[in-house]
Formats: C-alpha cells, sequence, structure tokens
C-alpha cells in the first residue's frame, strides 16, 4: 500500500515538474510600441500612424481598434480623424498563453475660425429657411427675402407655428466663454413672448457646412412637464390653398394651423413640393398662455434660454448645450445656430404663435 502511494506521489511530482517546463518553454509576450504615449492629441485630417513589435521570437496574433471597432490586424495602423472629439484606439497582442494590451486616447479638438477686422457681429449665412405654415408666410416677413434680411443686419423673419426653423452660419467660430456668448434678437412684449428653441452646431469637419452634430441650448424648462424632444408634426396642404391647414403630430394629436381675415393668402408655404411635409424638434409647455380673455391674450416668457422670449433680446450661453441624451457638452465654439417654433398654439385672433427672429449676433463684438 504504501508503495502504491510512493509511485502515485512520483507520478504526480513528474506531472507538475513537466507542466512548469512547458509553461517555461513560452515566454511571456514583449512587445514594444511605436508611439509609447497613450494620450495623444490630434488634428483633424492628420494622419495618426501607430505600430507594435516583438521584442522576442514568440508566436502571437493583434488587432488594433477604433472605438471597440477591429481596424487591423497587422503590425501598423494608421488613422486620420475626419471630425472632432474623443477616439479610443486599442492595440492587443495574444497566443495562447498571454494577452497583451495598451490604450490609447485621441483627443482631435474642431478647428476655429478666427474673428478677424472684417468679420460680422451678426450671422452672415442663411443654409435653410424651412417655416411652418403661419399667417405672415408666402410674403414679408415670412419669405426668403426677409431670411436674408438677417445676414449682417437686423431685420425680421417669421417661423410660422411649430418646427418652422431657420439655419444660420457666422462668418467666424463664436467662442464659448465663461459667460453668454450670443444674443438672439426678437420682438417680445412683457406679456406676451413667442418662445423658440436654439440649436449650435459646432463645424467639426471644417467643411464650412451645418452637417455635423445639433446640440439643443437648454433653457429654463428643458425636461419639465409638457416639454419633449424628438417630438414631430406633419403639416398638410390645405384645399383650397387659403383654408385652415391640418397638421398630426407624433403622439396622434391633429388640429388646424388656423386662418383670419387680417391676412387672406395661403398660410401653407407654396415653395413646399408635394402634399405634406414634417418637422421635427423639441415642444415647450404652452402652460403660460392665458386666453381666458379673448380680447386680451397673453403668453408668459420663460426664465431664460430660448429665442423671442424676452424683451430686449435673449443670451445664449453655449455651455447650456446638450446632446441626444440630455447631457451637456463640452464645445470650443459654434459656428452654426437653428432657430425654431417652440409652442403649437392659436392664439386667437392674434393667429399662430410663432417665434420672429430679428437678428443674432455674437456678444463679444458688440460694440
Amino acid at each position: 500500500m504504501k508503495i502504491k502511494n510512493y509511485l502515485l506521489l512520483a507520478c504526480l511530482v513528474i506531472s507538475l515538474l513537466s507542466a512548469c517546463k512547458k509553461d517555461e518553454a513560452i515566454p511571456a509576450l514583449s512587445i514594444q510600441m511605436g508611439v509609447a504615449d497613450k494620450e495623444i492629441t490630434g488634428k483633424l485630417s492628420e494622419k495618426l500612424s501607430f505600430s507594435a513589435s516583438s521584442t522576442n521570437e514568440v508566436v502571437y496574433q493583434q488587432e488594433w481598434k477604433l472605438d471597440g471597432e477591429v481596424k487591423s490586424t497587422g503590425g501598423v495602423y494608421e488613422f486620420t480623424p475626419l471630425k472632432s472629439g474623443i477616439y479610443l484606439i486599442e492595440y492587443t497582442a495574444f497566443n495562447n498563453s498571454d494577452t497583451f494590451t495598451f490604450l490609447y486616447t485621441i483627443k482631435v479638438e474642431a478647428p476655429t475660425k478666427p474673428v478677424t477686422p472684417e468679420s460680422s457681429m451678426y450671422v452672415t449665412k442663411l443654409f435653410e429657411y424651412n417655416p411652418a405654415p403661419g399667417q405672415f408666410i408666402n410674403k414679408a416677413p415670412g419669405n426668403l427675402v426677409s431670411a436674408e434680411g438677417i445676414l449682417g443686419k437686423k431685420g425680421m423673419v417669421t417661423l410660422g407655428a411649430w418646427g418652422g426653423y431657420i439655419v444660420l452660419g457666422f462668418d467666424h467660430t463664436v467662442l464659448n466663454v465663461d459667460k453668454d456668448d450670443i444674443v438672439v434678437y426678437g420682438n417680445p412684449m412683457g406679456n406676451f413672448a413667442e418662445p423658440g428653441i436654439i440649436w449650435v452646431m459646432q463645424d467639426e469637419n471644417n467643411n464650412g457646412k451645418p452637417d455635423d452634430t445639433w446640440y439643443e441650448v437648454a433653457g429654463s424648462d428643458f425636461g419639465k412637464a409638457g416639454y419633449k424632444r424628438n417630438y414631430s408634426v406633419t403639416y398638410t396642404r390645405p384645399t383650397p390653398d387659403t383654408a385652415p391647414i391640418p397638421w398630426k403630430d407624433s403622439d396622434g394629436n391633429t388640429g388646424f394651423v388656423a386662418t383670419n381675415t387680417f391676412h387672406k393668402q395661403s398660410y401653407f408655404p407654396l415653395w413646399v413640393t408635394g402634399s405634406e411635409y414634417t418637422l421635427t424638434g423639441s415642444i415647450l409647455p404652452s402652460t403660460g398662455i392665458d386666453m381666458t380673455n379673448p380680447s386680451y391674450i397673453t403668453s408668459a416668457p420663460f426664465a431664460w434660454g430660448y429665442a423671442d422670449n424676452t424683451v430686449g433680446g435673449d443670451k445664449v450661453d453655449i455651455s447650456n448645450a446638450v446632446d441626444k441624451n440630455g447631457k451637456k457638452v463640452s464645445l470650443t465654439g459654434v459656428d452654426f445656430i437653428k432657430i425654431q417654433t417652440g409652442i403649437q398654439a392659436n392664439m386667437g385672433w392674434l393667429g399662430e404663435l410663432s417665434t420672429e427672429v430679428l437678428g443674432v449676433a455674437d456678444l463679444s463684438l458688440l460694440k
């Protein structure tokens, strides 16, 4: 019995020694990275090159991932950022006995267009004018001429009912400083506001077009009761053209943009092709509207953060911009601005609630 136990113990020792020798026969991975710094500042459209190599002769596989997606399985990976932002590049080398990882964080700032002696304090470019139906549409101040009339100066353009919007650009980047950055001029009165939601965009790909990401500037009623994001309204061309305009929203509600005797033209934008069009954005609560006295209708302003909301102009702090999840974003500055009527309401004899824009200016250049 003792002999059997000794034999069993001897076999076990031999097995352990053999296993140790096998482990020792496969050295650990020894990888040298071509770029040793883990945090890198990149530039838009400039190529970054990364490499990895073994300092011993161990056989292994490797891969490079960009933001979690495999991009290469070779020893070299080249990356050219086309937009600003934070990028994660992870290198992994592995075999049956070992794994080596190395993570790069690439920060790419959006380029900014500097202020020059010729820079205008006002927006200078009109990219899109897409109003909702309204009593001033198809004539001043609800036409393309009126929209162009606020470039480089003050003028007046109406955005129509809920969802109507205008997209404008500056000839320089409005920098995000530690105070208000932009002012939007409207025509509200102390007891009658027609609030519009403000969106901003940075020229992340540096192509001079508003084709990057829009960020909503969160005002005082962002996220409160009656506020909703990703809301849509479809407006249908009426028959005849001068009839009230039917609408249906993304919640299944229906209504009309009412017409009145003061403005007899078609309220549906005549340049819109097709029988209907849909506008999408965020909607604000209409609880501040008081129509109990039809001859004296009021619309209380919100506390802050909206266009055509307070007398004298509404100041915008770029730091209040939020992403699609409602999280604050850090923007160096902005190049484009979008303003959109924020409330759907018929105001009796006053017509539809419609945001008006008289001008948009960079506060840092105001004299």
